[in-house]
């Protein structure tokens, strides 16, 4: 694996590395590293950077739903435009292009269900070319981006199938 993949590797599982660190952890200087994640960022293979929150304990008025929506391609630009016009709600946080009985999976959250069911009814389901949309609401997240959000603690043996 070359060094940028080992870095974006690195910031994948921890954002929270410093120079320094990843520096030490790939085998170069300091200043190589900082070039290196800021040429990443400018390039725009490193988009951004987050925490991984367990919302229930932060916030109990937040839910999140994930919407199946099938759609009507454009002739001229496929699903790139539904896409755009979905993407620039506030309450969208996901969005990705799918294969199989739907099109576009979309994520949101808002404070309650009905504002969910609201966005879904007057603001998705209204863009020209969505067919239809199934919605369906996160109770309990246990396990997210690779961490486990439980306090329980984890059994390191591994898992073993019968």
């Amino acid at each position: 694996m070359n060094i940028r993949n080992r870095i974006v590797s690195l910031l994948k599982e921890n954002a929270r590395l410093s120079y320094g660190d990843l520096a030490a952890m790939v085998g170069i200087s300091e200043d190589e590293a900082t070039r290196e994640v800021h040429s990443l960022e400018d390039e725009g293979i490193i988009r951004g950077y987050t925490a991984i929150v367990s919302e229930d304990k932060l916030c109990a008025d937040n839910v999140e739903a994930f919407i199946e929506v099938k759609v009507t391609p454009k002739a001229d630009c496929g699903f790139d435009e539904i896409a755009r016009t979905i993407m620039m709600y506030d309450e969208v946080k996901d969005l990705t292009l799918m294969s199989g009985a739907f099109d576009l999976a979309v994520t949101i959250s808002g404070t309650n269900y009905k504002e969910i069911a609201l966005f879904v009814a007057r603001k998705l389901s209204t863009i020209d070319g969505v067919i239809s949309t199934a919605t369906h609401f996160t109770l309990k997240n246990y396990k997210l981006k690779g961490f486990f959000l439980e306090d329980s603690k984890v059994d390191e043996r591994g898992f073993v199938s019968p």
